[in-house]
């Protein structure tokens, strides 16, 4: 991996698609940055939003770029509208979810960088099973603690 010494740029209209559990554009890999962070979109449909999680490796930084979301990390929630933003350190479960009547846009930073490969990962090798998207994520240091039914 290259030192981060230069700029890391991604252009408006420009990134890598990667269509899964929802629409995600990556605007920046860790190559580009010597590994210190990765950086992506993520369309979210209403209603719609990840599991409760733990990243074992990244920090995360969501800012709401449209739409209205609600945020909960350890015994914490949080309702965030456009403009908003948030930090969620690694090793603590959280999850997020579209609280909005529209399709909401976040802008997400990972530090450091790695995680925004699971999205073109997973839609390569289109897991299935709830068994073999664990699989997947745990090659990540993406862990799921618990049924995510049971968190409010």
């Amino acid at each position: 991996m290259m030192t981060f010494t230069q700029a890391a740029v991604s252009p408006p209209g420009h990134g890598t698609p990667a269509m899964a559990f929802g629409r995600h554009v990556i605007r920046i890999m860790a190559a580009s940055t010597g590994g210190s962070l990765g950086m992506f979109e993520a369309f979210v449909p209403a209603g719609e939003g990840p599991p409760l999680h733990v990243h074992e490796r990244e920090d995360e930084f969501f800012y709401v770029l449209a739409g209205h979301f609600g945020f909960w990390c350890a015994n914490d929630y949080v309702e965030l509208a456009e403009g908003g933003s948030i930090a969620l350190p690694r090793g603590v479960a959280h999850r997020f979810r579209n609280i909005g009547k529209t399709e909401g846009h976040l802008m997400v930073v990972v530090t450091p960088g790695g995680f925004e490969s699971f999205f073109p990962i997973v839609e390569l090798s289109r897991p299935e099973t709830a068994e073999q998207i664990a699989s997947v994520a745990k090659g990540f240091g993406l862990i799921f603690p618990c049924d995510d039914r049971k968190v409010a």
